[in-house]
């Protein structure tokens, strides 16, 4: 149903064009938008309503009906001199008779998407609703969930669909209060670098509009839209997984999670076992921050000594002094590729559990 700040919005903005007062009554007779006070036109308007006519003139007045699939849902009235004002008031009425159709489709189009993110629907109706929505089938798409601390209070949803969803062919809908779900439409041409600069678009668009601590997430690119749904679950688990092993990071594909993947699907029983199993007692976040900025900075240049003790501004001797310690205290040699990998699996796993901790209390 469309809102009666948007009813009161049309009729304003009309008025000031043809400078005529209007005034929208529902079937109950209530006043739900006026750019002035008509309220001796109440009464008139409902035995107006229960006539057969669809414009009449009382009084000075010319009143219209409204219809929504033949179900009368308001009487407009154009109020002011000259000879216009029955146009004028055809005109409007067919202007919000429109809107209301554009806003039921869209509000068609929105079940539907959700419907379909949610798997809803069963193969058959997804194909036969596309096609009486208009909506194709066989097109690129991709999912993008965008995230921020505010939650419902931001109002992001609105804040994207009027900025940003100009293109009738993008769904920007949301299944819950705290994210905005884009369904962008992609073109034959179009790859993951082309989805990451529409959701850096979107953050800047938040942004600027002072919504902080934006995150997005986005799946893989699907060819059908039967498979948008799955696109959708990849975003989800890549905004989790995103805050888990790359909470520095504002925008993340399901594409770039790599093992993180792996080890947010294993269950934190199996996850305490393989940490007991490697390290005994100990977790290998016990260690102090040197330790563990040592171990960082070694992965990140891909287990290269020189490179390391350069960029840590110590000595190589020193490097290995550390990394032989380490390998006494653990048993594994982050030297060796083998122990480097377990060791690193340790670590996520380890992030993983702590993270799901919070979800305990």
């Amino acid at each position: 149903m469309i809102s009666n700040q948007i009813l009161q919005n049309t009729i304003e903005g009309l008025k000031a064009i043809a400078r005529v007062e209007l005034c929208v009554v529902d079937t109950e007779g209530k006043e739900v938008a006026s750019t002035t006070n008509m309220g001796e036109c109440v009464g008139a308007a409902l035995e107006f309503a229960s006539s057969p006519a669809d414009s009449q003139e009382i009084q000075g007045y010319q009143y219209f009906k409204i219809f929504d699939e033949q179900q009368l849902e308001y009487i407009m009235v154009a109020g002011g001199a000259g000879e216009d004002v029955y146009m004028v008031g055809k005109m409007v009425a067919f202007q919000i008779q429109s809107l209301l159709t554009a806003y039921k489709e869209r509000f068609d189009k929105d079940n539907f998407i959700k419907n379909l993110l949610l798997d809803n629907l069963l193969l058959v109706d997804i194909y036969s609703r596309a096609k009486k929505l208009h909506i194709q089938t066989d097109v690129k798409r991709a999912v993008m969930i965008v995230e921020s601390d505010n939650g419902k209070d931001n109002n992001a949803l609105d804040i994207v669909r009027a900025n940003y969803g100009s293109n009738n062919k993008d769904f920007i809908t949301a299944v819950d209060e705290n994210n905005v779900i884009v369904v962008k439409d992609l073109s034959d041409g179009d790859n993951a670098r082309d989805i990451d600069k529409a959701a850096r678009a979107i953050e800047t668009l938040l942004e600027n509009e002072g919504i902080k601590n934006v995150h997005i997430a986005y799946g893989t690119i699907v060819n059908e839209l039967k498979e948008v749904s799955r696109s959708y679950k990849e975003a989800k688990m890549a905004l989790d997984v995103g805050k888990i092993f790359f909470d520095e990071r504002d925008i993340i594909a399901y594409s770039e999670l790599g093992i993180g993947r792996l080890i947010y699907q294993l269950p934190i029983p199996l996850c305490k076992m393989f940490i007991k199993e490697i390290f005994g007692g100990k977790s290998p976040d016990d260690f102090d921050e040197e330790t563990l900025m040592t171990i960082n900075k070694f992965f990140e240049n891909s287990l290269n000594v020189s490179e390391t003790s350069r960029q840590l501004f110590i000595h190589r001797n020193t490097l290995v002094y550390r990394l032989d310690k380490l390998q006494k205290s653990t048993g594994l040699d982050l030297r060796v590729f083998e122990d480097a990998i377990t060791f690193k699996i340790a670590l996520m796993v380890v992030k993983y559990m702590k993270y799901m901790e919070t979800f305990e209390y």
